[in-house]
């Protein structure tokens, strides 16, 4: 009987069948052993003993195979795997998978299962032979065979009877008995939740199918005791597999549907009333804790815990560690009103439930999850953006008012505080959606329901983090970048449009003259209007950041040493290669922000010539000289870092072309001509810099750059504030 990959065997048929196997292969071998010698000796033809002697060798490999699933059934036997059917004319019949490595998973992952359920029964010696089995959890037939013994509640009251027995050993001084339950506990939970990873995936071979996961998802809303522990909810159990994830198997978008959005639902029904009444204070910040946090474990049952650290994670934390390690389950998890909600999980976890982050101190994953699920160049990860933008606008904007001399001041320092954990991932949020920026700058368009003055109130939170705000810079400086060889090269006309990559619809419009070619004035011109639709969101960001920091009293003139490093490596040199469409980000300065694993590269990467100067620029002690190191604010930065994306861009869009050379360290030949900038090395490229502002050539642009930039009035309009002239560099 077959049926599904399984063949029904009936014992002791099978075991004669075996046998006679067995004894047919070594008679056949016998017999053309000695037709071969009386064929030989009589001068005939061997053929026939030849062929006797393959049909002998076949039905010895049949019988090799018949003997190992012989004693894989008496193995089966005697571990109680499974019984089979008893048959009406005697005998039993056996589900005997075809695949012999199928088998033996099954065989291990049911003994294997056995083990575990022995565990969460309270037996925690059978652990030393559940261990043996930690390497066979990356097999599909062991997991299904596995987790079909254990159950959905055996694997909710595993780490429960863990838990609850390093208690009983804690509580009783058991000090060498708690050590080593806690280093196979540990073993063990990362062993459960390599399991589940698979077997809760629909794209896996081993998975067990959406009833499993409402199974888990019912025992995790369930009532369970172990031990001397009466009473806890099986979500607090299974956040001990989740905490236990290493990252590698990520869980899948139909686990976070199932199980992870019922966990958030289930903590907030619990505890509502709870943070309702208590909010912000006292007990009402105490989230549902996991079991080890609950029973005061501590690390015992947690992967690499800091030492002399108290465990506070809850149930929500544990699940936003696995929600963390991919993009589609991070939008599961966040983009979702479940039924009977005013709010979305992001916006609940953002909002209501974030006085209980503070409680645990718990922000790590927390901050994971919102980086996987808003970073990306896909419409649902900026649809989260733009929630979380709009959200933490809301919240942040009554923490600022406008000061008795026109700045920014801090009007609720408690609000600024309970978000401050939120700055870092907001900007990356923003960052990831640059092109964003400009849109509401320049076209008074919206990000979702993200006006320009919501966006203003989001970075005057989201730049006061250091690292938001380099990556903010970063991003700007690609946008712009990729907006500077949108720019014509000279010459461009209807015989070298193919060559260059553009239509006849972009030559008519870039053909300010309208001669047919784009001339030195047409580029001029456009290169005009692109640097200054770039320095309103660079001014927007540099103002605010300085005025966040004023208002907090953080700001004494200085540049950030994040901008500082971006001058002298001269990040703003190279021009995305090919790229056409403004916004589309290089796997550049940027690239290495986007979270690798999700869009490590969307838009143009570096074609040869960006390459080699990424290698001159990254030589050891050679950089830009003083003059570009030694910048005295983040305006005095940003504005270097324009000068050598304008200054290369001319060069590269051939606006010095025919302009008179004299001999100079960027030039080679006679007569003189400036060297392509990939063979320059930076001190080269500092001298044409100068010569280029020597020359006039892009004096304009950058003065035009620079009066944009400058100017601050839009960040007063949008925060409400009168902001004096600046003395210095500044304004």
């Amino acid at each position: 009987m077959t049926t599904q990959g399984f063949t029904g065997v009936k014992q002791p048929d099978f075991d004669t069948m075996t046998a006679g196997h067995t004894r047919a292969a070594g008679q056949l071998d016998r017999l053309a052993q000695a037709l071969y010698g009386e064929l030989q000796g009589a001068g005939l033809d061997t053929g026939p003993a030849l062929r006797l002697r393959d049909l002998a060798r076949r039905v010895g490999t049949q019988a090799e195979d018949l003997r190992r699933r012989q004693a894989m059934i008496q193995e089966m036997e005697r571990q109680r795997v499974a019984f089979g059917t008893c048959t009406p004319g005697g005998g039993t019949l056996f589900g005997m998978p075809d695949a012999l490595d199928a088998a033996q998973g099954f065989l291990d992952g049911a003994v294997a299962g056995r083990a575990a359920s022995s565990v969460a029964s309270g037996d925690t010696a059978a652990l030393a032979k559940l261990e043996k089995y930690a390497a066979k959890a990356g097999n599909a037939d062991f997991v299904k065979a596995f987790l079909n013994q254990l159950g959905a509640k055996g694997v909710t009251e595993l780490p429960g009877s863990l838990a609850a027995a390093l208690r009983a050993g804690r509580l009783n001084g058991e000090t060498e008995a708690v050590a080593g339950l806690s280093a196979r506990g540990k073993k063990t939970l990362r062993m459960l939740s390599d399991i589940l990873s698979r077997a809760t995936d629909p794209k896996n071979p081993a998975y067990m199918g959406e009833g499993f996961l409402k199974a888990l998802a019912e025992q995790g809303r369930a009532e369970h005791t172990s031990g001397d522990v009466q009473s806890y909810a099986g979500y607090q159990a299974q956040a001990l597999i989740w905490a236990a994830h290493d990252g590698k198997k990520p869980f899948s978008r139909k686990f976070m549907e199932i199980v992870g959005r019922d966990a958030v639902v289930y903590e907030q029904e619990q505890y509502k009333d709870r943070w309702s009444f208590g909010a912000g204070v006292g007990l009402g910040k105490v989230p549902l804790y996991d079991l080890a946090a609950a029973l005061g474990l501590g690390g015992l049952l947690k992967p690499d815990p800091q030492v002399g650290a108290k465990d506070k994670a809850s149930v929500v934390d544990d699940l936003l560690r696995v929600a963390g390690t991919d993009k589609d389950a991070a939008h599961a998890l966040l983009d979702h009103t479940p039924p009977g909600w005013k709010q979305s999980v992001l916006e609940h976890l953002l909002t209501t439930r974030l006085d209980a982050f503070h409680f645990s101190g718990e922000f790590g994953a927390f901050e994971r999850v919102l980086l996987a699920g808003t970073t990306g160049q896909d419409p649902t990860s900026r649809k989260l953006a733009a929630e979380m933008t709009k959200i933490l606008a809301d919240e942040v904007r009554g923490a600022f008012g406008k000061a008795g001399d026109g700045n920014l001041e801090v009007t609720d320092k408690d609000v600024l505080d309970r978000l401050a954990p939120l700055r870092y991932p907001l900007a990356r949020a923003i960052a990831a959606n640059i092109d964003q920026l400009s849109r509401l700058l320049l076209h008074h368009d919206t990000f979702g329901k993200v006006a320009a003055q919501d966006m203003s109130y989001a970075l005057a939170l989201a730049t006061t983090d250091e690292a938001g705000f380099e990556a903010l810079i970063r991003a700007q400086t690609e946008h712009m970048r990729a907006a500077l060889d949108t720019v014509p090269p000279v010459g461009l006309d209807r015989s070298n449009l193919k060559r260059f990559g553009f239509t006849e619809a972009e030559l008519k419009m870039f053909d300010f003259d309208e001669d047919g070619r784009v001339g030195k004035a047409d580029v001029h011109q456009f290169l005009v209007d692109r640097t200054v639709a770039e320095a309103r969101p660079f001014a927007h960001l540099v103002e605010i950041r300085r005025q966040a920091l004023i208002a907090e009293g953080q700001y004494d003139q200085k540049a950030d040493e994040s901008l500082r490093a971006m001058v002298r490596d001269a990040i703003g040199l190279f021009p995305v290669p090919g790229a056409k469409q403004v916004g589309a980000l290089a796997d550049g300065a940027f690239g290495k922000l986007l979270t690798s694993q999700f869009d490590k590269a969307t838009g143009a990467a570096y074609d040869e010539i960006s390459k080699q100067v990424a290698h001159l620029m990254a030589a050891e002690g050679r950089s830009l000289d003083a003059t570009y190191q030694n910048v005295a604010d983040n305006r005095l930065a940003v504005e270097r870092l324009t000068e050598q994306m304008i200054a290369t861009t001319m060069l590269k869009k051939g606006m010095f072309d025919d302009v008179p050379l004299s001999v100079s360290t960027f030039t080679t030949g006679r007569p003189p001509v400036i060297k392509p900038f990939a063979e320059m090395t930076p001190q080269q490229y500092s001298d044409f810099l100068r010569w280029a502002s020597r020359s006039g050539m892009d004096n304009d642009v950058r003065d035009r750059f620079s009066r944009t930039f400058r100017d601050t009035t839009e960040v007063d309009d949008y925060l409400g504030l009168q902001i004096p002239p600046a003395s210095g560099s500044g304004k």
